[in-house]
Order: C-alpha cells, then sequence, then structure tokens
C-alpha cells in the first residue's frame, strides 16, 4: 500500500510539475509573441519612414530637376527672340539705309 500511495503521489508531483511547465510555457510564449509584435512594429514603422523619406526625397529632386529643365528653356527661348530682335533690327536698318539713299535721291 505504501508503494501505490508513494507511486500515486509522485504521479501528482509529475503532473503538477508539467502543469507548472505548461503555464510556464504558455507565459513565455505570450511574452514572446508580444516582443516579437513590438518589434515587428518598430520595423513596420521605420520602413514606413524610410519609405516616406525616400518619397520626398524622389519629389525634392523632380522639383528641382522640372526647374532646371523650365529655366534652361526660358533661357533658350530668351536667347532665341534676342537673336530674331537682332535679325529684325538688322533688316530693318538695311531698309533705314536704303529708304534715306531712295529720300536723298527723291529731294536731290
Amino acid at each position: 500500500m505504501v508503494i501505490i500511495m508513494t507511486a500515486i503521489s509522485e504521479a501528482i508531483t509529475l503532473i503538477k510539475k508539467a502543469e507548472n511547465d505548461a503555464d510556464q510555457l504558455i507565459e513565455d510564449s505570450k511574452s514572446k509573441s508580444k516582443e516579437m509584435m513590438e518589434e515587428s512594429e518598430i520595423k513596420s514603422d521605420e520602413l514606413v519612414n524610410s519609405a516616406k523619406n525616400s518619397a520626398n526625397e524622389e519629389a525634392k529632386d523632380t522639383i528641382f530637376k522640372a526647374e532646371e529643365n523650365a529655366k534652361n528653356e526660358a533661357n533658350s527661348i530668351t536667347t532665341k527672340a534676342e537673336q530674331d530682335v537682332d535679325t529684325i533690327k538688322n533688316k530693318s536698318m538695311g531698309n533705314v539705309d536704303e529708304a534715306a539713299s531712295i529720300i536723298v535721291e527723291n529731294i536731290l
């Protein structure tokens, strides 16, 4: 009978230890899960911020390039307009000289 009682006592002790081990395993799993979720949230925030910063830099670069292209285009248009004005002015000056010659010939 003592042997049976000892065996039952040992079995109860083993069951309680298994329950305690299971409870501890559950707590450890919950803690680890919470830690992993926090790490994932931090990494997610970092990735979102990195993507936002990258997008902002790309937008700034695009705007800068567009402004540079617009300035270059404006300078090109201005240069072409100045050349056209000079060409028209030179032709007009030639006409003025010719007109002056005609006027002088008609008066004389």
